[in-house]
């Protein structure tokens, strides 16, 4: 009996010791990064995705692993892997390999990009109707300032529920309403405390957007 009871201690213990806390006092950036897992963050040695487009009968991918401690990001195709630094980007191929990377990583973890990313406004949250699913949800808006990035002056509209977790979004180039994409945000998977949309598609399933072989390594491992 006594054992039973020191093994089930140490059950407790080590079930404990894997417990992230959250900060408290939160502002509704802050909320839905942590709702998303981002306290497990700093575990994340490399993070391995395929983004994936369908758009009618066309289907178009990309792969990447990407160290962020060190800031290390390669473009797999096949047999053929591209690496460069981030921090160091001294070519054109670089450059455009970047910017691919940026978009589709910021598909894969914009909710924790509400925390990482500076020249940030945001509004809200509002309780509003929904664009796809017509659902009461929470409207928090976010506008980046026109100084640095890929995209200057963007923004984008967070729909997301009681818990703090994202159902959908409008993103809004140069934060008009004139070239708008509107997705939902569905098929979550918790992988090493990350919580991942994989999914987005638009209101009538034409275009898809959706990740594939994600695979997280954690300094647990």
């Amino acid at each position: 009996m006594k054992q039973l009871t020191l093994l089930c201690l140490l059950f407790f213990l080590i079930v404990g010791c894997k417990k992230k806390d959250q900060p408290k006092d939160l502002n509704p950036l802050e909320k839905i990064a942590y709702a998303h897992g981002l306290e497990h963050w700093d575990d994340v040695e490399t993070i391995e995705f395929t983004f994936n487009v369908d758009r009618d009968t066309e289907h178009f991918e990309r792969s990447w692993s990407w160290k962020p401690k060190e800031n290390e990001v390669s473009h797999i195709d096949g047999d053929k892997v591209f690496t460069y630094n981030r921090s160091n980007i001294l070519s054109d191929k670089e450059l455009a390999a970047d910017k691919n990377f940026i978009n589709d990583m910021h598909w894969l973890v914009a909710p924790y990009k509400l925390v990482w990313d500076r020249g940030i406004e945001y509004e809200g949250p509002f309780m509003e109707e929904a664009p796809v699913s017509k659902d009461s949800l929470q409207r928090i808006t976010i506008t980046y300032d026109d100084q640095g990035g890929y995209t200057p002056g963007d923004a984008y509209d967070f729909y997301v529920d009681e818990n703090n977790e994202v159902k959908e979004w409008i993103y809004r180039e140069d934060n008009t309403t004139a070239q708008c994409m509107i997705t939902t945000w569905e098929d979550y998977k918790e992988i090493e405390g990350l919580k991942i949309a994989t999914m987005h598609q638009n209101e009538n399933g034409v275009f898809k957007l959706y990740f594939t072989n994600i695979n997280v390594v954690t300094t647990e491992k």
